[in-house]
């Protein structure tokens, strides 16, 4: 039924009955647990999110905190707030907290709130995963500040160059509580990726095709295809430089044929993608903003959305832009210089669309707005600098200086906090269902105003002047003193701006006045959710026919709160959503997701013992963790969805649609997709580690002398080949109805995978030996255990998928398990031949 068909029935007291039974059932199918049971096991979409965006805020203040003791430190030449060495331990960890536990998960909290009620969805697909990240997050940023207690902070620099960061210059645990908890924590990270993107493609409400998705929807879709990208180049430079530190492996060591360098090229692949990973959602709560209160459809959709993608291509092709002085060749520079003003090109794009947007509307200035035109003024001032850093002789007189330091606050300050308080005070009515103070919100923006442009304005001066980033102190001759007192008493105004911002949030949800649904008049479907939001977000699941459907059909918000629509009814008491088509936004199918459940928390936990024991050398402890978390994990897999669904459920009078096991574009298979996108961009990371260090380090052995025999190569090669047949035929005999030989199938891959893992590692041993002796059996055994890995993986995903067979689970219809078991299967041989040919044929071609 159209939204725009009015119901000219008249409701009677039996329908008004129906509609209250109905909607107490949904809010006791959706709600949380109540007391602290029910806050550490919820999985619902709004709960986690908003765990995130206290979260990260917490982490904001802590971050600020540091970087006043920093301020205090250079406020005048030869002042003793901070030793050396405590200086750059709070360097170290403001950086970090800034980018890595503020910056990404903020905006990932702010995607995850939003996006379902943006696309008409009442919540993720996988709410187990998103609860997840969130203990991830939470627990590697406590692991991370647990160095101050134990008296081993890093202090290499949030970057974490080596040689600086290996053992031989820094020989405490700083950088291990560094390299394992931010690793712990981008967690929260991929799998906030895979959820936006199967979210955004199968979940979007009936008749929301791409062309009607709001910007702020494409931009985290985007964002999350440049975190499964951008993220693994960082993790893996983290995994190879903990396994050097740990085990004396020789990835950046030089005199083993190890190259430092490969940790920037590492490091800068997801660098650069980050500050664009941070600003593209920044761009999408402008675009949404703007549009609101200009009162007018946003000027050049198409284009903005061409824009954010090609700012997401362009971002991966500038990681070079940092590391301008260590010795790139003159050609490779010119390049770099070029791909990083072209940049420019799509944020222009976004920039003039937003302007002529607000030039043909009737702007509205409130408190949003405000932070709008200080985005438009910050970032601007931090593009422009940005392209000068982009001129390679500029860069070399300026880098690692004090302009740097401005330039990078005011692309990210102006790109990403602005922005961000923008959308914190226009969402804040939805959220809280009462409105901010007008006074303390705008005292808020002036000081944070006026206090960040003169203390970071300064330092561009500064910095041209030579005073070098992440030292301690100054001379009095530099003559930038008075400058350096300007811009220390200008961040603490700043620093109680903030503050004024977050203490007038905290009085909305608590004292503010109740504000009406909709206040600002928006004109997208979040705003149809009434306050306050429940826990369902939508009584019936929406069906719209325009970009803007509360300014272009009103009627659609009247019919979501009404339960005669899809999904008006709980089925089995079960969590439900509807699954639509990728490009048409038609119902394809209802997807069954979890309830309150501990399996988040506990496995994040079990990470965290596990990871405490491999920090503390306590190596038994790690090994002993791994089989309570594999058992906890299958747990979680094995209650994964619902394994009594019916084949099809009726969703509205006379319509039904098949559950998500029985249909072709399941939530799961398209999990499994983004997932392997994210491992695939690790993989390939770890092969260009292989090739960079073939081509850069001294000594790279080649030849036959370090090629396995030709027997165990071949025999590999075989029993490699042999689970390709299995992934081809199990589905197939399933389908069929042939269950026994389906289970037979998956069987003989795991045979297979046996054979393989019990032929290659033992001859890998005689062809190259022990790994720490050079950085070539280094990335080779590194390789070979990354595949030995999935290789393992994948046998206990068969194991798994052949009992649920045998259980009666999976079956003829119900056949999804095993197409993702298959397709694993499938994704493990490519990856075992492109190993196989890096190992053992290159050797033999050099």
């Amino acid at each position: 039924m159209s939204p725009a068909t009015p119901d000219h029935t008249l409701p009677t007291p039996g329908d008004h009955l129906r509609h209250a039974d109905r909607l107490a059932r949904l809010d006791r199918v959706w709600s949380n647990a109540p007391g602290l049971v029910g806050q550490l096991t919820a999985v619902n979409h709004s709960t986690v999110a908003m765990r995130f965006i206290v979260t990260g805020f917490a982490f904001l203040l802590v971050g600020g905190l540091l970087s006043m003791f920093m301020r205090l430190q250079l406020a005048w030449p030869g002042l003793e707030v901070l030793d050396p060495e405590r200086y750059a331990q709070f360097v170290t960890m403001h950086g970090t907290t800034m980018m890595f536990l503020f910056a990404v998960p903020i905006m990932g909290g702010f995607g995850m709130y939003l996006v379902p009620k943006m696309i008409g969805a009442r919540d993720l697909p996988f709410p187990r995963m998103s609860a997840f990240g969130y203990w991830c997050y939470l627990f590697g940023g406590l692991f991370l500040y647990s160095s101050f207690i134990f008296g081993s902070v890093p202090d290499a620099g949030w970057f974490m160059y080596t040689p600086l960061s290996d053992a031989t210059y820094s020989p405490g645990k700083g950088p291990d509580f560094w390299l394992i908890g931010v690793t712990f924590a981008e967690i929260a990270a991929v799998t906030s990726a895979v959820e936006l993107i199967v979210a955004i493609l199968i979940t979007r409400a009936p008749g929301m095709d791409l062309r009607r998705m709001p910007l702020f929807v494409w931009a985290m879709l985007v964002t999350a295809f440049m975190i499964a990208f951008g993220f693994p180049p960082l993790i893996l430079a983290s995994i190879l430089l903990e396994i050097q530190r740990a085990f004396d492996f020789a990835f950046f060591e030089v005199a083993r044929g190890g190259d430092p360098l490969l940790w920037q090229h590492l490091f800068w692949l997801f660098g650069h993608p980050e500050v664009y990973i941070i600003f593209l959602p920044a761009a999408g709560v402008v675009s949404m903003v703007v549009q609101t209160f200009a009162r007018r459809p946003m000027v050049g959709y198409t284009w903005i959305v061409l824009a954010l993608i090609a700012t997401g291509f362009l971002s991966f092709g500038l990681w070079v832009h940092h590391m301008f002085t260590v010795g790139i060749p003159l050609l490779a520079l010119a390049f770099f210089s070029a791909a990083s003003m072209m940049v420019a090109i799509p944020t222009g794009i976004q920039i003039f669309a937003w302007l002529a947007t607000l030039w043909a509307g009737k702007p509205w200035l409130r408190v949003p707005m405000l932070y709008i035109i200080g985005f438009f003024v910050v970032f601007v001032c931090g593009g422009l600098t940005g392209v000068m850093l982009a001129f390679v002789p500029f860069n070399w007189q300026v880098h690692d200086t004090h302009f740097v330091v401005a330039h990078l606050h005011y692309v990210l300050i102006g790109g990403l906090m602005f922005p961000l308080f923008a959308g914190l005070y226009y969402w804040l009515p939805l959220a809280s269902g009462r409105m901010p103070s007008e006074s303390l919100s705008r005292s808020g923006f002036w000081l944070v105003f006026i206090g960040f442009n003169l203390a970071f304005l300064p330092m561009h001066v500064t910095g041209m002047a030579g005073m070098p980033r992440r030292v301690d102190t100054y001379a009095m001759e530099l003559g930038v003193h008075w400058l350096n007192l300007l811009s220390t008493a200008a961040g603490f105004v700043m620093a109680v701006g903030v503050i004024a911002i977050l203490i007038d949030v905290a009085l909305c949800f608590l004292l503010g006045r109740r504000g009406v649904d909709n206040p600002w008049q928006a004109g997208t479907l979040e705003w149809a959710v009434p306050t306050p939001v429940p826990s369902y977000n939508f009584a019936s699941v929406p069906q719209i026919e325009s970009r803007y459907p509360l300014w272009d059909t009103p009627e659609v918000v009247e019919a979501t709160r009404r339960t005669d629509g899809l999904l008006g009814e709980a089925h089995d008491d079960r969590r439900e959503l509807i699954g639509t088509g990728i490009q048409s936004g038609q119902p394809e199918q209802v997807i069954r997701i979890s309830s309150s459940t501990w399996w988040p928390i506990v496995a994040a936990a079990l990470i965290a013992v596990l990871l405490a024991g491999f920090i503390s050398s306590q190596y038994w402890l790690s090994i002993l963790m791994l089989v309570p978390l594999i058992g906890v994990f299958l747990r979680w897999v094995w209650t994964t969805g619902d394994r009594h669904a019916p084949v099809e459920i009726e969703v509205a009078p006379g319509r039904r649609l098949p559950t998500q096991a029985a249909a072709k574009n399941a939530p799961g298979w398209w999990a499994l997709v983004g997932s392997l996108l994210i491992d695939g961009s690790l993989f390939a990371s770890l092969v260009f580690a292989y090739f960079y260090l073939w081509l850069n380090a001294p000594a790279w052995p080649a030849g036959g002398a370090t090629a396995m025999a030709w027997t165990p190569a071949v025999v590999s090669l075989v029993m490699l080949a042999a689970p390709l047949l299995a992934a081809w035929r199990a589905p197939a005999a399933l389908r069929a109805g042939r269950t026994r030989a389906a289970i037979a199938w998956h069987v003989m891959a795991i045979a297979a995978g046996a054979v393989l893992l019990a032929v290659h590692l033992p001859a890998l041993w005689a062809a190259v030996g022990a790994p720490q002796v050079h950085a070539y059996a280094s990335v080779v055994w590194t390789m070979a255990g990354f595949h030995a890995v999935h290789v393992i993986v994948a046998m206990l995903i068969g194991g798994f998928v052949a009992l649920r067979i045998h259980r009666g689970y999976v079956d003829a219809v119900r056949c999804l398990e095993s197409r993702i078991a298959a397709g694993f299967w499938r994704y493990v041989v490519g990856l075992g031949a492109v190993t196989w040919a890096v190992l053992h044929l290159f050797p033999r071609w050099l």
